[in-house]
C-alpha cells in the first residue's frame, strides 16, 4: 500500500481514481501548518499540491519515503525542485491541463476587448443606456497575430479562424510547413507588429521574451492594434503599454496577467479601454478536475510500473555511470549553449557526434542535456532532461546521432553541429586529463578555450594591430579579459577571437569594439558554469 497526502484543495472528482485503486491510501489534509506537515511527511510514499502549500528544502530533507511530489497544475514555484532532485524524488506537474481554459478565456478576452462587453455591463448596470458610447469591432476579416504557436497558441489559432479572421503566427520552431498544415501564415514579429489587428501572446517567460511587447515594438503596429495577455505578466513592458494607450496607437488591451502580481501598473485600470482578470487563465472546474485527474494517473503509472511522463526533474541516475558522465554533462549543456547561441536561429537539423571514450558510456543522459540545451534557448525552461526528446518531436525536430570510432587526436570528444537554412555552427569538445572542459573546435577553427560564464565572440580581419585595439577598449571601459584564444585560416583573411571576460561585456562596449575596421561581428555568449538537473521551476503557458 502506498500512502498519499494532499495538502491543497484539489478536486475530489479528479482523484476519484487514486481514491478508488486497492494500492493508494489517500488522506486529504488541506491547509495543513507547515511545522505539522514537516512532522508528518515521513509517514508518505506521495505528496500532492496546488498552489498553497510551500514544499521546501527543510519539508522535503524531513521526507522519509516520498518518491512522487505532484503538482495538480503547471507551475511549481512552490516546489524546491534542486532539494527533491537531490533526495531522488520525482517533481511532476499536469502541462497540458489548463490548455483549453486558457485558449477560451483568450478568446473571451478578445471578444471582450472587441465589444466593450465590462465597460457596457458597468454602465447599463449603472441604469445607463448608451449605445453609442460602446460602438465596437468585429473579428470577421481581422487579422490576428499569435506570438507563441505552442499548444495554447495553436488552440486559439483554430479557434479565430473559425471567427473568420486571418492568423499571423510567430514562433522560433514554427516551420512553414506545419503552418500551413495548421491554415495560418508563418510572420516574423516585424509582420505581426506592422499587420495585426488584435495580438495574442503564448510565450515562455524567460531572458529573450521579457518585454518582448515593448515601446520599440508598439512604435511599428498598426495603429488601433488591440493587445491580449492571458500568459505571463512580464511579456509585457506595461510602462510603455500604458503610454501607447494613452497615445491611441493602442485601442485596448485585454490583461489576465501583470509583471508584479496581485500590483497592476498604476495608469492601467483607469483607462476605459483596458479590461483585466485577475489570472484566471485556468480557473474552470474542468481545468481544475483535469489537473487533479493528471496526477492522479501520473503517480498511479510511477508507483506500478515505473513510468513517468510529466516529471520536472530527473530521477538520480546509478552512482558510477553517473560519476563518470558528471563533467561531460557540464560541457555538454556548455557545448549546446554555445551553439544555439551562435546560430541565433531555432534550428532545422541537429547532429551529435562521440568518439573515443564516450564510444563505451550511456550517453543517453548527455545526449538529453545537450538537447535540453539547444531548445532552452527558445522554450525556457519548460524543457527538461525527461521532456527533452518529446518536445524536439513536437517542434517537428529530429537529431542524428553519430559514433566515430576513427576520430584521432581526443581521448574523448563530443561534437554538435547545427543547420538553419545554409546556416552551419560546429563545436568540439573534450574532457583534457587535469585542466577540465575545453572547446576544442568553433566551427573552422580550432581552439583551446576553457568555457567560462561570460564570453565575447568577434569574427575580423586579420590585421596587425586587432588585439591590442579590442584590449585597449576592453580596458578603458573596465572589462576585465580572463583570456584569449584566435584563430585564423589564412594570413590577412577572415580570423576570430574569443575572449573570457569577468563580467558581460556591456552595450557601449559592443558599439565600441563595432566601430572598429576589419570586425565584421561581435556577439556576447553566455554559459552555465554548473550543471543541475533543472535550474528554475517554469509555469507552461
Amino acid at each position: 500500500m502506498f500512502n498519499i497526502l494532499v495538502t491543497d484543495k484539489v478536486s475530489e472528482e479528479g482523484l476519484k481514481k487514486l481514491y478508488a485503486h486497492k494500492n493508494f491510501i489517500v488522506e486529504h489534509q488541506p491547509g495543513i501548518a507547515p511545522e505539522d506537515l514537516k512532522a508528518k511527511i515521513g509517514q508518505y510514499d506521495g505528496l500532492i499540491v496546488r498552489n498553497q502549500t510551500k514544499v521546501t528544502k527543510d519539508i522535503i530533507e524531513a521526507s522519509g519515503n516520498l518518491r512522487v511530489i505532484a503538482r495538480a497544475g503547471v507551475g511549481v514555484d512552490n516546489i524546491d525542485v534542486d532539494a527533491a532532485t537531490r533526495k531522488g524524488i520525482i517533481v511532476v506537474n499536469s502541462p497540458g491541463g489548463n490548455t483549453i481554459s486558457a485558449t477560451e478565456h483568450t478568446l473571451a478576452m478578445m471578444l471582450s476587448l472587441s465589444r466593450n462587453i465590462p465597460q457596457a455591463h458597468k454602465s447599463a448596470s449603472a441604469g445607463k443606456w448608451e449605445r453609442e458610447k460602446f460602438k465596437g469591432v468585429e473579428l470577421f476579416k481581422k487579422t490576428l497575430g499569435v506570438i507563441g504557436t505552442g499548444k495554447i497558441g495553436t488552440e486559439v489559432a483554430k479557434r479565430a479562424k473559425a471567427f473568420g479572421m486571418a492568423v499571423l503566427g510567430y514562433d522560433p520552431y514554427l516551420t512553414e510547413e506545419r503552418a500551413a498544415k495548421l491554415g495560418i501564415k508563418k510572420a516574423t514579429l516585424g509582420e505581426i507588429a506592422a499587420r495585426a489587428d488584435f495580438i495574442t501572446l503564448h510565450t515562455p517567460l524567460m531572458k529573450e521574451t521579457k518585454h518582448l511587447i515593448n515601446e520599440a515594438f508598439l512604435a511599428k503596429t498598426k495603429k488601433g492594434v488591440r493587445i491580449i495577455n492571458c500568459a505571463r505578466g512580464g511579456l509585457v513592458d506595461e510602462q510603455a503599454l500604458l503610454q501607447a494607450l494613452q497615445e491611441g496607437r493602442v485601442a485596448g488591451a485585454a490583461l489576465d496577467v501583470f509583471e508584479n502580481e496581485p500590483d497592476i501598473t498604476p495608469g492601467l485600470l483607469e483607462l476605459p479601454n483596458v479590461i483585466v482578470t485577475p489570472h484566471l487563465g485556468a480557473s474552470t472546474r474542468e481545468a481544475q478536475v483535469r489537473v487533479a485527474a493528471d496526477v492522479s494517473d501520473e503517480i498511479i503509472h510511477i508507483f506500478e510500473s515505473e513510468e513517468i511522463r510529466n516529471a520536472i526533474n530527473m530521477p538520480q541516475t546509478s552512482g558510477e555511470n553517473r560519476e563518470r558522465m558528471e563533467p561531460f554533462l557540464l560541457l555538454g549543456e556548455q557545448v549546446a549553449q554555445l551553439g544555439i547561441q551562435l546560430l541565433d536561429e531555432a534550428p532545422e537539423k541537429i547532429e551529435i557526434t562521440y568518439a573515443g571514450e564516450l564510444l563505451d558510456e550511456d550517453t543517453k543522459l548527455l545526449t538529453r542535456t545537450i538537447i535540453k540545451g539547444i531548445l532552452a534557448r527558445h522554450l525556457g525552461s519548460t524543457v527538461n532532461l525527461v521532456n527533452a526528446l518529446h518536445l524536439l518531436k513536437e517542434q517537428g525536430l529530429t537529431y542524428n546521432l553519430q559514433r566515430n570510432a576513427s576520430l584521432k587526436g581526443f581521448s574523448n570528444y563530443l561534437e554538435l553541429a547545427l543547420y538553419k537554412k545554409g546556416k552551419q555552427v560546429n563545436i568540439g569538445a573534450s574532457i583534457i586529463n587535469g585542466f577540465g572542459g575545453r572547446i576544442v573546435k568553433l566551427n573552422d577553427y580550432r581552439v583551446d578555450l576553457r568555457p567560462e560564464q561570460h564570453l565575447l565572440y568577434i569574427r575580423h580581419l586579420d590585421i596587425p594591430g586587432m588585439i591590442g585595439r579590442v584590449g585597449s577598449i576592453l580596458g578603458s571601459n573596465d572589462t576585465n579579459i580572463g583570456t584569449m584564444q584566435v584563430g585564423r585560416k589564412e594570413i590577412g583573411g577572415e580570423a576570430i577571437m574569443v575572449l573570457t571576460l569577468d563580467k558581460t561585456a556591456s552595450r557601449q562596449v559592443l558599439d565600441q569594439l563595432k566601430e572598429i575596421i576589419g570586425i565584421k561581428t561581435v556577439q556576447t555568449l553566455e554559459l552555465a558554469t554548473g550543471y543541475t538537473f533543472q535550474e528554475e521551476p517554469f509555469v507552461e503557458v
